[in-house]
């Protein structure tokens, strides 16, 4: 079966810079260390699982001044290992205002992402906003989708204030406003967004451009309300993503395969959703 990761960082010492300060915060979330990997060790590792991924770039330069892991970084990392990378996923700082609009557009015309990903509890915004209308406007324009975290993170958990970061900003409620607001745009909610998974269920069974990938949770933990889903009514929304380096892929697969689903549900889940709705 073909296995198309949708969600997967660089795992590289540039990607754990991107993260400062939060990588210690990480560790401790994950209970692991949080330490990069070359890209020849992420490499082999996809292989070894027969896993095919789209990159994710990151940056919350603005919020915290780490340097990010850029659009040219992902795309660089794509170009030298078309084998396994199918494509990546570019990152703006919707706070840049016109800068960002201009970011944008460079990344598609000239690094050929997929589309974009943000992570609005790091970057301190809600999508729905409608001073970042303009930016979305843009990426309307330009024909491609995004990707957009819901539900809490990793980044800041158990921390004091959990380092200024707030849960809310991830709310589905954001991406229906967004769906709502932009018909024309493609969107991806990323994660299955606990605490709020019927509310996400609820957006992505109402909103046709809204779709869903199930990365950074161990299947096991799903709720039986979701597993039943995606076999049912969620079976043409559902989407396979890792998170990488979250959660080992050995574990991942195996806890995929435990839920029981027919092939025809899993041929869905891990590739067909993403080859129908993005055409890797």
């Amino acid at each position: 079966m073909r296995r198309i990761d949708l969600h997967c960082y660089p795992g590289t010492a540039e990607w754990i810079a991107s993260q400062e300060p939060f990588p210690a915060a990480l560790a401790e979330y994950w209970n692991k260390p949080w330490e990069p990997r070359t890209e020849e060790e992420v490499v082999a590792d996809l292989d070894k699982h027969g896993i095919e991924a789209v990159l994710v770039a990151f940056d919350i330069e603005t919020v915290t001044g780490a340097p990010p892991c850029g659009n040219d970084y992902v795309a660089a990392l794509r170009d030298r290992h078309p084998g396994t990378f199918l494509g990546a996923w570019g990152a703006v700082d919707p706070l840049r205002g016109e800068q960002a609009i201009a970011d944008a557009e460079t990344a598609v015309r000239e690094h050929g992402v997929l589309g974009f990903h943000f992570h609005p509890i790091m970057g301190r915004y809600s999508v729905d906003d409608r001073r970042l209308y303009p930016l979305f406007e843009t990426i309307t324009a330009l024909g491609v989708p995004v990707m957009i975290d819901v539900g809490t993170t990793g980044m800041g958990a158990g921390m004091p204030g959990g380092m200024g970061a707030r849960i809310r900003h991830a709310h589905p409620r954001a991406v229906d406003e967004l769906a709502a607001d932009f018909p024309d745009l493609t969107i991806i909610a990323a994660h299955p967004g606990w605490p709020w998974i019927e509310e996400m269920t609820a957006v992505a069974l109402h909103k046709g451009n809204v779709h869903w990938e199930m990365s950074g949770w161990a299947p096991k933990h799903f709720p039986q309300q979701l597993r039943t889903d995606i076999r049912a009514r969620l079976r043409d929304k559902v989407m396979f993503g890792t998170d990488h380096p979250s959660l080992p892929f050995e574990r991942l697969l195996r806890e995929w395969e435990e839920l029981g689903y027919t092939e025809t549900v899993m041929n869905q889940v891990f590739h067909g959703n993403a080859e129908r709705l993005l055409g890797l």
